[in-house]
């Protein structure tokens, strides 16, 4: 008689193999979700930035920041897709636009500012993250735009 041939894992190979890909996602998820939430930030301040240019264009034409009914000369668009509100207040001689992040898209505690003389503001970030108030605050560890 032949020796019979066993094909297959044992459930020790299985095991093994389930540990392996377990630390691999242990290691790999927190750097995963703070790509997402750099990429976020970077979204944020980019379109602060736009807004402030869209405001002094705005500033440009009509001479000042607010239009007729009192609101900004420049409304930031705004979609279910984005990771922060955009909004703005302004005075005929100055603005503020300001970005806060929404809790759904995890970026709650985040809130960034820009105003008319260009000074960006970090206003808040999350428990655990260092800030520096006069730049964007963009990673965990300080580090600023």
């Amino acid at each position: 008689m032949m020796p019979r041939s066993v094909g297959g894992f044992t459930l020790l190979e299985m095991m093994i193999v389930v540990a392996i890909v377990a630390i691999l996602a242990a290691i790999a998820l927190p750097s995963y979700t703070a790509y997402v939430q750099r990429t976020r930030i970077l979204d944020a301040v980019t379109r602060l930035s736009d807004a402030r240019s869209r405001m002094e264009d705005y500033f440009l034409d009509e001479r000042v920041y607010v239009d007729a009914s009192g609101h900004c000369g420049f409304l930031p668009s705004a979609s279910a897709t984005d990771a922060f509100i955009v909004q703005c207040e302004a005075t005929a001689t100055t603005f503020t636009v300001t970005a806060t992040g929404v809790a759904a898209k995890g970026m709650t505690d985040f809130v960034y500012a820009i105003d008319q003389s260009g000074a960006r503001t970090t206003l808040a970030v999350p428990r655990g993250w260092s800030r520096s108030a006069d730049c964007w605050t963009i990673r965990q560890d300080g580090l600023c735009v």
